[in-house]
């Protein structure tokens, strides 16, 4: 896995490209094949080379940083100044904020180059893209499956070589599943290590804003140029500065690996996962078998978490301020009745009226309340498992890519597709995906390693071994900008 990055970066400041026409290869490329996949579901030409004038200016000047001048592309639930931004929703058709998200703040002020807003589930609501109003986005790899979800533009555009990275978002594995079933790198940070300001919330104790990259150390560049404290975010905290130093030595580091995470899970998944830790063991880590018996539980939890989160952030669409308004109605109460059943999609509306369920005199106690509470003994068992390991190892997703179409009869599979994610959301904690081979029909298995919470900067170190060393395997893709 070579870094696209630090490769694009020594080519535009030596002065062998310009930021200009490195922009002007991204989009003939996505002109050409975003068609085929679409990933982009928005393009910002104008931005895009607004912001490469400006990017080789800060090159020629000797301000650049290794983002300079860089093209990447947003998730469409991130929100952009005057450029649409519609969480992939009808409610949203034409929506268009009149502000930036902190973190394209943050890389607009380094010099980046934004190509477009990309793809998703609604409302960032699904496992393979396809709850998306614009149709669902193609796996580069094999066109007949998914993406993953919710991040799949993200995914799709970064794979097929059409932004050199991305920012996604991760609720309950919205970043690390496509990334596996797209054979990339997705990086969800720590909760609170990147500021959520200007993030379309689903479910505001889970989201996380966070990297989509061809290697770990991309994503490890993008981490520290977003990372930090945000006073426009409360729940933010400080984390240290500088640059994240990327050693790759693992000698002497305890790897948990947990029953729980390799129930269920394809064989082949199992073994190629299995594999990349034998390499750690020989490079000196050890290996130490765990259970944690709450993450029984975790699914269940996440869910009524989420969708009780979902139902109070999606109240504020009504059709009076922005956004998709009906056409016919009778009355106030009609008029955001037949908007909000109109503008929103049936896997929205579901997790909307669960998360309504939860949160209503008679239930709340018996669903919300009791989640809340073992919410906080899978964090405790969880924390209990660091005192004995430094990172777990798991597989990111118990299969590969679904086929196009598998979540109409079989929703129920994609809903446990999660089993292995959420549990590093509903503790917040920091956890990568990274490609670690290919089953016998060629599609991509992500490795997940997770760490203690902000330990963010020794997750990436442990993942940079199996780049560093080439344990894991580089999903290569012939198409896009010819890096």
């Amino acid at each position: 896995m070579k870094s696209t990055i630090l490769h694009l970066s020594k080519m535009l400041q030596s002065g062998e490209i310009t930021s200009v026409q490195l922009t002007e290869q991204y989009i003939s490329a996505i002109e050409k094949e975003n068609p085929a996949i679409n990933a982009y579901v928005n393009y910002t030409f104008d931005q895009a080379r607004a912001n490469a004038i400006e990017a080789d200016k800060l090159i020629k000047e000797g301000r650049a940083t290794a983002l300079t001048g860089i093209p990447f592309t947003l998730k469409d639930n991130i929100a952009t100044d005057g450029m649409l931004t519609t969480c992939c929703s009808k409610i949203l058709q034409g929506f268009k904020p009149y502000y930036d998200a902190t973190v394209w703040s943050k890389l607009k002020a380094q010099g980046a180059v934004l190509l477009g807003k990309t793809n998703m589930d609604e409302f960032a609501m699904g496992s393979t893209s396809e709850t998306s109003v614009y149709g669902a986005p193609l796996n580069p790899i094999d066109k007949t499956r998914v993406t993953g979800g919710s991040s799949g533009g993200v995914a799709a555009a970064v794979c097929a070589n059409l932004a050199a990275y991305g920012l996604g978002s991760d609720t309950g594995g919205s970043i690390r599943q496509p990334a596996s079933f797209c054979g990339i790198v997705g990086f969800k940070p720590s909760y609170g290590a990147v500021s959520r300001y200007g993030l379309i919330a689903y479910g505001s104790s889970l989201d996380q804003i966070g990297p989509m990259t061809r290697s770990v150390t991309d994503a490890a560049i993008i981490f520290d140029a977003i990372k930090g404290e945000d006073k426009k975010d409360g729940t933010s905290v400080a984390t240290p500065s500088g640059e994240t130093k990327l050693i790759g030595d693992v000698k002497g580091l305890k790897i948990g690996v947990v029953e729980e995470l390799t129930d269920g899970v394809n064989p082949e998944i199992l073994q190629a996962v299995n594999g990349v830790i034998e390499a750690y063991q020989k490079a000196g880590a050890q290996v130490v078998k765990l259970s944690v018996p709450a993450l029984k539980l975790a699914l269940p939890v996440y869910y009524i978490i989420a969708c009780a989160e979902a139902s109070s952030n999606l109240g504020r669409y009504d059709g009076i301020r922005y956004g998709y308004r009906a056409s016919n109605y009778s009355g106030l109460d009609d008029m955001v009745t037949k908007t909000r059943s109109e503008g929103f999609g049936k896997e929205v509306k579901k997790r909307i009226m669960l998360g309504t369920y939860v949160l209503s005199s008679g239930y709340f106690d018996a669903y919300y309340k009791k989640a809340c509470v073992l919410r906080g003994e899978v964090e405790k068992q969880i924390k209990e498992c660091f005192e004995k390991c430094d990172f777990i190892f798991a597989p990111t997703v118990p299969q590969t890519a679904f086929p196009l179409g598998y979540s109409g009869g079989n929703a129920t599979e994609t809903y446990l597709s999660d089993v292995c994610t959420v549990p590093v959301n509903i503790a917040g904690l920091p956890a990568i995906s990274i490609p670690c081979g290919k089953d016998k029909n060629g599609l991509p298995i992500g490795l997940q390693i997770i760490g203690r919470k902000y330990d963010d900067e020794r997750v990436l170190n442990a993942a940079y071994f199996a780049e560093k060393y080439g344990v894991c395997e580089d999903i290569q893709f012939d198409g896009g900008v010819k890096l």
